[in-house]
């Protein structure tokens, strides 16, 4: 992308030390408050522990609902969610912590939501490669609730945050998660 400067190769997130399910996320210069799991961050991430995982993950692609605004603006690869976009979130099956078409038998996350927390969701390189059973899918970096209510374990930002900061990031970034 031209004419927008240097991008960032680090998204920083710092869990606040008042309340385990808040933190800050630092692209650059920007920072911005972003919500993090419910059970705060910790290391050794469990499928379904509500936890925001220890580490540091690439950033990897975009999905958004091109039906509730513009696609981002950003050097990442970008694709439109469907309604029938899934992602495989059952431990013991051979699609673990990868999309899957809905209708699916196996346990999932349905990736057409009702709500806006989907509307942009960004897929980071955690238990990707290859995926561990039972240590986590489906962490994303996507929106967040208007109140910032804690997540299952991602990473969540407002909408305006989220834009601005694809924008200033490329393939390759990492999202670095510190307690």
């Amino acid at each position: 992308m031209q004419g927008i400067g240097k991008l960032a190769e680090i998204l920083e997130v710092h869990a606040l030390p008042r309340d385990r399910t808040k933190g800050v996320l630092r692209c650059g210069p920007i920072t911005v408050p972003c919500a993090l799991g419910r059970s705060g961050v910790i290391g050794r991430k469990r499928e379904g522990d509500g936890a925001t995982p220890l580490g540091s993950f690439e950033v990897l692609h975009v999905y958004y609902r091109g039906d509730r605004g513009p696609r981002p603006q950003t050097s990442l690869p970008v694709e439109t969610l469907k309604p029938g976009m899934g992602w495989c979130d059952d431990p013991c099956h051979r699609r673990y912590n990868r999309p899957v078409d809905l209708p699916f038998a196996a346990s999932h996350e349905k990736m057409w939501r009702d709500d806006r927390l989907y509307d942009i969701v960004v897929v980071l390189d955690c238990n990707m490669y290859p995926p561990v059973k039972g240590q986590g899918s489906a962490i994303f970096f996507h929106i967040a609730r208007e109140d910032y209510r804690p997540t299952e374990g991602c990473v969540a930002v407002y909408p305006q945050h989220m834009r601005l900061i694809l924008s200033k990031i490329a393939p390759g970034c990492q999202m670095v998660v510190r307690g």
